[in-house]
Order: structure tokens, then sequence, then C-alpha cells
């Protein structure tokens, strides 16, 4: 049993001092120079008439002193000197300059100066001449009646003229987009924020979904690259790893958006980036476990059909990644004659895009001989034998080196149809009507869906 003197309650704190105890402190502080200070006073008059008759000699000490100083020390007693003397008209010289580098209230933060400051016209505003008399309406009898109609635009480069056909209308992009995001990347390089020979290190987080063959270098977890070879590998073999990354390291979706709206590229929208978005047209929602192989393609095969087909024609409606044809065209031209970059930046998206591998045989397919393509590609997921989203976009050089920038969007073609492939071919060949050369006899029998 504890002891009761354990139990007894401690004894109560003493009460604090009164207002008066608090106040004795100040006080006697006050009186003590009270009583002091009549003494003080009285010292230094007393004394002041014998410092006053010994200031000429104290002046002329320390006079004496300072020339002693300057026989001994020349280039010290110098930097005194005129330290004491310049100093302060050099800094009553400097002070505008101190004002103007201090930063103001409405002065932009680190961050914000390191945003697109560059702002263009909205190149949708620039008066252009009309286009050839009846080829929009040749465009528009082009479109081959899939369950949407086919967004189609042409445009001179040299000119400007542009004609359209839904031209308007916002159309799933699906991997043209890549090219807005490696574009956001060269503009970062021209301003010295990134280096195309810049290491990059991709691991087993950056996988995306699809088509990303850089992944498969991937070993123990870490795959060493570049800049310049993530973004060769997005634009040329439409790479999603190799694009999600980039799209990282221009600093996401809004980075890029903000580069569009900078140089006036309306009718263009970016969503997000590859893996985010085709798991949003799916009816998923991306997580770290999707990322490895088969992954994503098993948790879209659990999902209800009805479900699926839901989110596969709320996407085509509204698209996440819309663009309009005559955006896309009107931000080729402007890519074509270097407003967009600098010259060597454009030459290197320009000779990117001329070596693309995918779609062979879209807009390329009906080129004839002597013409050339810079071009990008985009084709969306299948889903009860339609993809939804099968796009190609880029600029076509005739043979006296005029170029045409052209976007065609399908955003719902059937699969295994003859015009799937024809409708692409039939713009190029329209175009080459119109330049006045021959175009290519168009096949006659359903190309395989291999060919896209």
């Amino acid at each position: 049993m504890p002891s009761p003197w354990l139990r007894m309650t401690p004894p109560p704190p003493p009460p604090p001092p009164g207002l008066g105890w608090r106040m004795l402190g100040p006080l006697m502080t006050v009186a003590d120079a009270a009583w002091l200070a009549p003494s003080l006073i009285v010292h230094s008059v007393r004394v002041l008439p014998d410092r006053l008759r010994r200031l000429p000699e104290t002046a002329l000490d320390v006079g004496v002193s300072a020339l002693l100083l300057g026989f001994r020390r020349p280039v010290a007693t110098l930097s005194a000197v005129l330290a004491v003397t310049m100093g302060p008209i050099a800094a009553a010289g400097a002070a505008p300059l101190f004002r103007t580098l201090e930063p103001s209230a409405n002065a932009p933060s680190r961050e914000a100066a390191r945003s697109p400051t560059r702002r263009d016209a909205d190149l949708a505003a620039r008066p252009a001449p009309p286009a050839p008399a009846g080829f929009a309406e040749r465009l528009a009898a082009l479109d081959p009646g899939f369950p949407r109609p086919v967004g189609i635009a042409v445009m001179d480069v040299g000119s400007g003229w542009l004609a359209s056909w839904q031209g308007d209308q916002p159309f799933p992009q699906q991997s043209v987009s890549k090219l807005w995001v490696a574009l956001t990347i060269m503009d970062q390089v021209d301003a010295r924020r990134l280096d195309l020979d810049q290491p990059v290190i991709l691991t087993d987080a950056d996988r995306s979904v699809f088509n990303q063959p850089v992944t498969h270098l991937i070993e123990n977890g870490a795959y060493e690259t570049t800049v310049r070879d993530l973004l060769q590998r997005a634009l040329i073999q439409s790479d999603n790893a190799a694009n999600d990354k980039l799209m990282a390291l221009a600093g996401g979706p809004a980075a890029v958006q903000a580069f569009l709206a900078s140089r006036g590229m309306s009718g263009i929208r970016l969503a997000e980036d590859e893996r985010r978005l085709q798991s949003r047209i799916a009816g998923l929602a991306w997580s770290a476990e999707l990322s490895t192989y088969g992954a994503f393609e098993a948790a879209r095969a659990r999902l209800e059909p009805e479900a699926r087909a839901a989110s596969m024609q709320a996407y085509v409606e509204q698209p996440f990644d819309g663009a309009t044809p005559a955006g896309i065209v009107r931000a080729l031209a402007a890519l074509h004659r270097g407003e967009l970059l600098s010259r060597t930046s454009t030459d290197f998206i320009l000779q990117t895009l001329g070596r693309v591998t995918t779609g062979p045989m879209r807009l390329r397919g009906g080129l004839p001989p002597g013409w050339r393509a810079a071009h990008k590609t985009g084709t969306g997921q299948d889903f009860r034998g339609e993809t939804f989203g099968l796009n190609d976009v880029g600029l076509v050089t005739a043979p006296d080196g005029r170029t045409y920038a052209v976007a065609v969007l399908a955003p719902q073609a059937p699969k295994g149809s003859p015009n799937r492939l024809r409708v692409f071919q039939s713009v190029s060949a329209a175009l080459v009507e119109q330049w006045g050369g021959q175009p290519l006899p168009l096949p006659t029998t359903p190309q395989s869906d291999r060919a896209d």
C-alpha cells in the first residue's frame, strides 16, 4: 500500500506580486537617473573650456599622424581617402540603378518569369486570300460517310489560303498531340532550359500504354537516354512512354497549353499524357498497377461493354484532346515559316517528321514521286470493329518547293472499310491535282489495316 505521504497534495504556488512591487524596479531606475544627471551636466560644463582650448593641438596631432601613415602605407592611405571622398558620390549615382533592380509588388515571381511571356496574335485572325474556287467543295465530297464526319483542311503555306471541310470542329487528336509536346520541348531548348543531349533516366514508373518500344530497353529498373532520343522516338515511332516523359520534362499539359497560347495556336487542346488519356477514354482511372505489361488491357477487358461503349462515344463527341483541322494546318504553316521556334529547332522538327515510319499509306499513300511529306499520325483504340481516332497531319511539299499544310481527322473509322485509308490518299490526290500534277491511281480493293 503506498505511503500516505505520497498522496499529499503539493502546496499551492505563491501568489504573484502586486502592481506596487512590479513598479518598484522601474521607479528606482528613474530615481537613479534623476540623481546622477545634475552631476554629469556640471562635469561637462567644467571640462568644456579645456577641451576647446586643446582642439587645435588635437587636430594637428591627427594631421601629422595621417601624413606619416601616408608615407609608410601609400596604397592603403589612398584607398581610404578615395573610399571616404568618392563613396558617397558613387552611392548617390548608383541609387537609381538599385531602385530599378529592386523587385516591385507587381513584378513577376521567379517561377512566373520561367513561363512563356511571348504572346503572339491568334493565327486564325490573320487575313488570308480566298481558297481556289471549288476546292473546299472538292474536299467535302471526299468525306467517306463514316459514322461521324471526317475533318479535312488544306492550307497553302506561302499564300495563306485555306480550304476545309468541318474545319472548325474539334476532333480527337490521339498521337497527333505528340507534335505539340515536341514543339514545347524545343522551345525550352531555345530558351536553354533544356538541352537536346541532356541525359534522361527512364524507370519502371515511366511505363505507359500500347506502343512504347523504349520501355523494352529498361533493365534493372532504369535506362539512360537523352532528350534528343526521346523526341525522335515520340515523333518517328509514336512512342507513348517517350512522349509522356517529354511532357513531364516540359512541365506537364499546362506547360504545353501555355506554349500553344503564346504562339497564337488556337483550336488545339491538350488534356493529359498518353497513359492517362487512354485510360480515361476506355473508362478507367490510371494507376501505377496498370503500367505492367498486359495490365491495362486486362483491366479494360473487365469493363462492362456498354459502359465502355458509352465512354468511347463521349470521347468522340467531346474529345479531351480535341483540335480543329483548321487550327492544326495554321500551326503547321507557322512552324514551316519559322514563326514558332528558332531556325535550328524548326529544322530539327521538320527533319524528324520527314522520317516518320507510322501511317505510310495515309497521306503519303496518295503522293506521286517527287512529292515529300513531313507528317505525324494518330491512331486511337479499337472497339466493336471501329477505330476511335484515325488521323494524319503534316506538311506536303510539291516538286517545285511549294508547301501545303494538310490535316485529315477521322473520329470513327470502320476497320476493313475500303475507304478507311482512301480518304487520306484522296485528299493528297486532290491536292496534287490542284497544284497541277497527275495524281496516283487509288487502289480499288480494301487495304490491310496493317498499312495504317
